[in-house]
């Protein structure tokens, strides 16, 4: 496999499938790739169960239409048969250096020649855990961050026989799954972002164990502080803008004498029993009794969200977010029918989806709104087609929604595919004039129509202006090639385009 062919594979073998091994899993199945999971855990199946189903949730709340459809998910029965059909192998094992060497080098015997392995260590060198394997070019350390399927970051790390082909492929695998690859430029203990994070952790058991703080109130310090900020712009940028319009160079000058006061304790202090029982009954008080899985679906809501707001941005994790959706979008049309693309009938496929638990309501159905939401989405893929999508949109211009009718027909619930169907009845440059259809199931049972008419905008000026001709005649392409189909049913009114 060269590094090009990185973003084409097909199957995933993951050795270790506890909370890190899970997150690995799902976020290669929802990117669409077939993964085989081993982990005598004979619990695994179950576990593994409840992380993609949550992992499904969030993406399909960060991607929604984008994602492709899901990969297939098999447990192996040895390690040899999870890897050995594997273009690449995510390892994610407990931490115990002599297992991980014993193992790799089992993994390296039975994977075929062209894969590679990522180690998802958060601290051990990759040269001391390639030095059992024949082939210890094919090693390479990819080390995540939880919850794997939504942050982000993954850091790759060479050790002395580490191929520079090697870490080509694993960038390649990680990007085309929609991570940020930080390279390591140098073996080191903890690599980078460990070394950072087990700081403010030593300093943070210091606080506890000398009585200043309980671990809710240094959570807080960081969650209502300094954090927010360290999840667009880190450590040195924020210190940039605290220097004013003189920088950095002013920061360092005026706050770089404090760092020489004895304020931190980087040793961190001796995990004794009566401080481990203080960290845990502090903790369990801090958690309220909320059990695992609701806390990381509300950790999973709010990283979504802020994703999105970091995406409207184009900054930051949004941007990897957005870049992502757009190789996804990409994927998908050249893969075959997807979102965007058109049916036999003529009609643009604009929405599918299993509907979420967040859009469900009191009576276990597809709440109101969000048939309006998904016809809105099924908008936008239009739009996006006839040339009016974000980049248009962000230079000034926009297809403002003026009137809307929908019909509720059906229901949907928890679970149910749902997909919209979309044709345009009209387009006169300056209007634009669409109809939905929303149907549930492979039966394709219809649910809901809406009928939107838009209006071309310059948005600073607010207030209507023609759109360019290249995007009236794409629009009036769609509508000659649904000319064949009858009028729909439904329509709140009928509004004549002219000429």
């Amino acid at each position: 496999m060269t590094s090009e062919a990185g973003s084409n594979i097909r199957k995933v073998g993951i050795v270790g499938g506890g909370v890190i091994g899970a997150g690995w899993a799902a976020r290669f199945v929802l990117n669409g790739i077939n993964v085989a999971i081993y982990d005598p855990d004979p619990e695994i199946e179950r576990k593994t169960a409840a992380v993609i189903a949550n992992a499904r949730r969030a993406l399909t709340r960060l991607f929604g239409n984008a994602l492709p459809p899901e990969g297939s998910v098999t447990f192996a029965s040895s390690l040899q048969d999870a890897v050995r059909d594997a273009d690449f192998i995510q390892e994610s094992l407990p931490e115990r250096e002599d297992l991980k060497i014993r193992l790799l080098a089992e993994m390296d015997a039975a994977m075929p020649a062209h894969a590679v392995i990522g180690s998802s260590t958060s601290g051990l060198l990759p040269t001391k855990l390639q030095s059992g394997m024949a082939r210890p070019d094919r090693l390479v350390v990819g080390h995540p961050f939880n919850p794997v399927y939504l942050l982000p970051l993954v850091e790759i790390c060479g050790g002395d026989q580490t191929s520079q082909q090697t870490k080509d492929i694993a960038a390649a695998v990680y990007t085309r799954i929609g991570m940020k690859v930080l390279h390591v430029r140098k073996e080191i203990d903890g690599f980078i972002a460990d070394r950072l994070l087990e700081a403010v952790w030593r300093e943070a058991l210091w606080l506890i164990n000398d009585g200043i703080a309980t671990a809710s109130e240094i959570d807080d310090a960081v969650r209502f502080g300094a954090g927010m900020r360290w999840s667009f712009m880190g450590t040195f940028l924020v210190y940039r803008l605290a220097g004013g319009e003189d920088g950095m160079r002013h920061f360092l000058h005026q706050f770089g004498p404090s760092m020489e006061w004895p304020w931190t304790k980087l040793i961190g202090p001796k995990l004794t029993d009566e401080l481990i029982e203080t960290i845990a009954r502090q903790s369990d008080e801090q958690a309220g009794g909320i059990d695992l899985r609701t806390y990381e679906r509300l950790r999973d809501d709010c990283l979504v969200d802020l994703t999105h707001a970091l995406e409207r941005n184009d900054f930051a994790s949004g941007q990897i977010a957005r870049a992502h959706r757009a190789r996804l979008v990409a994927a998908g049309k050249d893969s075959g029918p997807g979102i965007g693309s058109i049916l036999d009938d003529g009609r643009m496929l604009t929405i599918a989806t299993p509907v979420q638990p967040e859009w469900i309501d009191y009576n276990e159905h597809l709440t109101e709104y969000c048939y309006l939401k998904l016809f809105g989405d099924a908008t936008d893929v239009v739009l996006g087609a006839i040339g009016a999508g974000a980049d248009y949109v962000a230079a000034g211009h926009s297809w403002y929604t003026v009137e809307t009718h929908i019909r509720h027909l059906g229901q949907a619930r928890l679970g149910d595919s749902v997909s919209v169907r979309t044709r345009v009845l009209g387009c006169d440059g300056k209007r634009l004039h669409l109809f939905h259809e929303m149907v549930r199931g492979p039966e394709a049972v219809v649910i809901a129509t809406a009928e939107h008419m838009l209006v071309h905008v310059n948005a600073a000026a607010e207030k209507s202006v023609p759109a360019p001709e290249t995007m009236r005649q794409a629009a009036q392409a769609l509508m000659a090639g649904q000319a064949d189909l009858p009028p729909p049913e439904g329509m709140g009114r009928q509004i004549r385009m002219p000429g």
